[in-house]
Formats: structure tokens, sequence, C-alpha cells
């Protein structure tokens, strides 16, 4: 393996406002050695997630940002193609946070063996992994969706939306979605089983989300921000919870223009009773096994579905990257690397 090439996108710049592809720069580098109690990983499938963006800025957030000329953060499902840790063998198929690169070294801090008997590998980046999981610890943690409430949820076709959508079905709410064109609407509510979903392109969006939620919103699941929530806002309900999960349309945003509309945000929060919580998954590592065991179950029963997005080729990730932050993707956007 040494005589291999290895190659690896690093943060060339930090953008300002949307990313482009000077932002990055593809690097080739040695195949590394894995050491001692090492193991030197090749990376089959790549994720690509919003959060990715926050980390391309300086800003205080809860993780360290990537620093210039430092490889790209992120998690992948990766072969072991050298060990020298007794807790893994060559061959072996692991999901790994190694960043945007080819091949990696790891001393199996944060490593995980995975397989494909119950679902696809790939499903372990997607609804089985990070974004479903999101899904599933902000719903029963914050959102808490009950019989005949209204469950609303933006980019309802990604991996994110897509499983709080049927988690509020299988609750036995009505889901709510909104995503961005026909063709994302008409899956939506076809085949992922919503009651409705909303193209948030019309003119009049903001007429039919409120059409569709005809007894208000009691559950917001927030992921996007900008003028998804100012839709929202005045549909929810007294009690309403919004666990908030990511703010996809500020990255980037240093300023606001227009009016401030915080005093009537928390005059809303103050009269309505709102609960509004930010989280991060991992606040909720210990929901992970109950997360398996239900999702898992609901794939392999054909409750839960999934759309994935495939792109073949590592050095199409920074272009598949900005496209999925432009709406571009459709479904689960993974990078396949390697077979």
């Amino acid at each position: 393996m040494t005589s291999e090439s290895a190659r690896r996108i690093v943060l060339a710049s930090r953008p300002k406002g949307q990313p482009t592809a000077d932002d990055f720069r593809l690097e080739p580098f040695p195949v590394p050695k894995p050491g001692a109690q090492q193991l030197l990983l090749r990376t089959l499938y790549l994720s690509l997630d919003p959060y990715m963006r926050g980390r391309m800025d300086s800003a205080k957030s809860y993780a360290s940002p990537v620093a210039i000329g430092d490889v790209m953060t992120g998690e992948c499902i990766a072969q072991v193609v050298e060990s020298n840790h007794a807790g893994y063998a060559v061959g072996d198929i692991v999901l790994a946070h190694a960043g945007w690169q080819t091949h990696a070294i790891s001393d199996g801090a944060g490593v995980r063996k995975i397989d494909s008997t119950d679902a696809p590998l790939t499903t372990r980046l997607g609804v089985l992994g990070m974004p479903g999981f999101t899904a599933y610890s902000g719903m029963r943690v914050i959102g808490q969706p009950k019989a005949g409430e209204t469950v609303v949820v933006a980019a309802a076709s990604g991996p994110v939306g897509a499983t709080v959508g049927q988690l509020a079905r299988l609750a036995g709410a009505r889901a709510v979605g909104i995503a961005g064109g026909p063709e994302k609407c008409a899956f939506v509510q076809d085949e992922l089983g919503f009651d409705s979903c909303i193209d948030h392109r019309a003119p009049d969006f903001a007429e039919r989300l409120a059409n569709a939620c005809p007894n208000g919103v009691d559950v917001y699941f927030e992921n996007v921000g900008g003028a998804i929530w100012r839709a929202v806002a005045p549909l929810l309900n007294k009690f309403a919870r919004v666990p908030v999960c990511g703010l996809i349309s500020q990255f980037g945003v240093s300023e606001y223009p227009g009016p401030d509309r915080l005093p009537g945000t928390m005059r809303d929060v103050l009269s309505k009773s709102l609960t509004i919580r930010g989280f991060i998954n991992y606040d909720f590592a210990e929901l992970y096994p109950d997360f398996l065991r239900e999702v898992g179950a609901g794939i392999k029963s054909g409750a839960i579905r999934y759309k994935e997005d495939i792109v073949d080729g590592f050095e199409n990730t920074p272009t598949a990257f900005i496209g999925m932050l432009n709406g571009r993707n459709f479904g689960k956007l993974l990078i396949r690397v390697a077979s």
C-alpha cells in the first residue's frame, strides 16, 4: 500500500459567504505507514453534511474551526488496509472521522466496526448515522410529538428532515415537510408518506404553509432558519417545541439586515410558553443504542425510507459540497471514493 498515491482536500481560505472552489485545495501525499497500535484506513464513502460549512469559519462555535491548510473535517466509511492494532483486522469496515482524504492513520479512537447485515453500509452515514440520530434524538428529547399534533420540518427530502417526518408519522402526528422544487415535494409526500410538503420557492410559500397547518404547528424541527423560520413562527401553537439542530441559511452571514425580530420572538416564547432548544446530537449519546435498534427495525420493515445521492470521484467533493449548500443534492449526499 505504501507505493500508492493518496489525496486530501484541505481548507485553502475562509469563504466570504458561499464557499467557492478556490476555498479548497486538492493535495497528493504518500500513503502513510501505521505505527504501533495504529491502523491505515482507506476511505470508501465520504459523508458531506451542512455542519461542515460552519467549520470553515473562524467564529467561535460548539467545535473548533478547521485551520487553514488542514484537512476538511468529515465522517467516512473506510476499510482497514493495514493494522497494528489488536482490535482491528485487515478488511474490517469501519466508521471513522478521517476527514476529506483517501487514506488516514488512526489509533482506533472514535472508530467503530460496522457491517451490512441489516442495512447497506452507506446508511451508516445517513439514516442510520449522524443525520438519522440527529433526527431521532431531537424528536425524542425535545420534539416529543404526540398523536394528532402537527410537526413541520424543512429540508424534508434530506436525511435529517426525512427521518423527522417519518418519526412524526410513526408517533401518530401529522407531518408537513418543506422542500425545494416539485420533484422533492412529490418524493416527500408520495415516497416518505408525509401528509403534505410545501415548496419554499413558491412566491406564496408562507400562505401555502399556513393552509397546510390549519391547526397550527406543535413541533418545528429547525435546521434552516431565515425565511423558513419567519414563515413557521406565526403558526406555532401554545406549548410548541422547537428543536434547533442547524441554521444552514445563515452560514457565513455576519450581519442580518431588516427589522430586529428578536423582541417579537421573545414575546412569543413567553406568551405561547414555547420551548426552543438548540442541541448537538452527541448531547444525547446515551440514546444511540435505542436509535440503532428502533430506526434499524424501521428500515428493515419498510416503515422508514430514505434516499441517497452518491457522487463518484474524490476530486468532485468540493463541487458536490457547494451544490449541497445550494440545495442541488436530492437525498443524503455521499462521495464514493473507492470500491
